[in-house]
């Protein structure tokens, strides 16, 4: 045998129909299958005590040692079955592992749901011989089967993932598969094994081989539950947004309370600052800044029982503000490359020196909403400009944030003054200062430049934003 592998993992569920596979990998000379090797709750197979000398107790403690004893057997290539709630500690290190062969076993998820409830109804699990097998026909719970089935997507996009990022391949096999001997010796030669069966292991028989309507007293539930269920996954907010770091260094502590403002950019920061700053009779260019992970982790152990907190701002106001700071402005802080390329090459009609006397209101609107079209364009991975921070999403910025640390409040912008106001108090301050409003927008305020046309368009390109916070018109 000469194989690329040192080892290989079978993911699959409960029935999957993953004994009968295993069945069959044991039926090469050249392989060892060791059962649910990381079931939490027993060891290879229930009543065993052992795999390969390696006990319950020895494995809990150090699943590392049961993983060796399985890839250095002599003269086998070995291997074992691992089902979604099985030991964590496994499964990131054999997904980055190369010489560990994946192995992706999947079913019709109703039949493998049906099926688990008649063997849990009959105490079943297994069928060696025809002339013993138990009967049950089992309600149909929908609520019960749409999380059994997100369970089992999660696990599979996990997988997926893991191999995308790692450049592996994995060999799949489908339950109807299981009966041919092509396939099974296919998966064979994928392992490395010059050995090809003849046969098929029949020690083990299918239990439940009649229509789903046979076996389901509510058969009627399961055309309702799949109603619910959007199968091509339709109603998805387009996302094509790269996924954003935890920016750490844009956060801001308080000088003496345990606050931490995580900002949003293109949110009320300087107002936020002020805040904070006030809090202590303090001036913002005083607060702790600039971090990095490790002072931000000595921060956190200095401050026991720190919060940490940030302010959102409707989609509208904050793509107006953006606009009128970063590309419009020509002032500190803007974006003068960006700008310079938005109005050539993709003819948003912005002053080319600055504001001038014939920039009235409907030139400003026209900009402004090709500016919008440009950020559509822009975060649909369709131009060659940076998703800039500015106009990214806001709840791709709280993700990058969770990396490292999760918000434990987020505030809507109109909704801060009596929010943080609360929070201060509840680590002490006992008289806070009122949160400063945001100045209007210049050189017009986005009250005069509001339309319904700007409202639709803002709200298709922040959609996630809008579901996300719940947010409402502008208006």
């Amino acid at each position: 045998m000469t194989s690329k592998f040192d080892y290989f993992v079978v993911f699959a569920e409960m029935r999957t129909g993953s004994n009968f596979l295993e069945a069959n990998l044991n039926a090469f000379h050249g392989i060892s299958c060791h059962g649910e090797a990381f079931n939490p709750h027993f060891i290879g197979y229930p009543n065993h005590d052992d795999i390969l000398g390696v006990t319950l107790d020895q494995r809990s403690a150090d699943p590392d040692r049961l993983l060796a004893a399985i890839r250095d057997q002599d003269g086998v290539l070995g291997g074992f079955r691992f089902f979604h709630d099985h030991d964590p500690r496994v499964l990131d290190q054999c997904l980055a592992d190369p010489r560990c062969a994946k192995i992706v076993l999947t079913r019709n998820p109703i039949d493998s749901y049906v099926s688990w409830k008649i063997a849990q109804a009959t105490g079943q699990w297994k069928l060696t011989d025809v002339r013993r097998r138990k009967d049950s026909k089992v309600a149909f719970d929908r609520i019960e089967f749409k999380r059994h089935l997100e369970e089992l997507q999660d696990f599979q996009v996990t997988l997926l993932h893991a191999l995308q990022v790692t450049g592996q391949t994995a060999f799949y096999v489908a339950y109807e598969d299981l009966q041919d001997l092509d396939v099974i010796n296919g998966l064979a030669r994928f392992l490395g094994l010059d050995e090809q069966l003849d046969s098929l292991d029949s020690s083990l028989k299918r239990q439940n081989p009649s229509a789903i309507s046979d076996k389901v007293e509510n058969f009627h539930e399961i055309s309702m539950a799949l109603a619910d269920l959007d199968r091509f996954n339709l109603s998805r907010t387009p996302n094509f947004e790269p996924r954003r770091g935890p920016m750490v260094p844009s956060y801001t502590a308080a000088i003496n309370a345990p606050l931490l403002y995580l900002p949003v950019q293109g949110g009320p920061q300087e107002q936020v600052n002020r805040w904070l700053a006030a809090l202590d009779g303090a001036n913002p260019e005083q607060l702790p800044m600039d971090f990095n992970q490790k002072s931000l982790r000595q921060w956190k152990r200095r401050n026991k029982g720190h919060r940490g907190f940030t302010v959102v701002r409707h989609p509208v106001a904050r793509a107006h503000a953006v606009f009128c700071q970063k590309i419009l402005s020509t002032g500190q802080g803007s974006y003068a490359k960006i700008r310079k390329t938005l109005a050539q090459v993709y003819k948003v009609p912005l002053p080319k020196e600055g504001l001038d006397e014939g920039f009235d209101l409907d030139a400003h609107r026209t900009a402004f909403v090709g500016f919008l079209e440009f950020v559509k364009a822009n975060l649909a991975g369709q131009t060659g400009i940076r998703i800039d921070a500015h106009w990214a999403t806001q709840t791709s910025q709280i993700q990058g944030f969770a990396n490292v640390a999760l918000p434990d409040l987020i505030v809507r912008e109109d909704e801060m003054s009596p929010a943080l106001s609360d929070l201060a108090r509840g680590v002490g301050c006992a008289e806070p200062p009122q949160v400063d409003s945001a100045p209007d927008d210049t050189p017009f305020a986005l009250a005069e430049v509001y339309s319904d046309e700007i409202e639709a368009l803002v709200s298709d390109i922040y959609q996630r934003d809008y579901l996300g916070f719940g947010f409402d018109k502008w208006a």
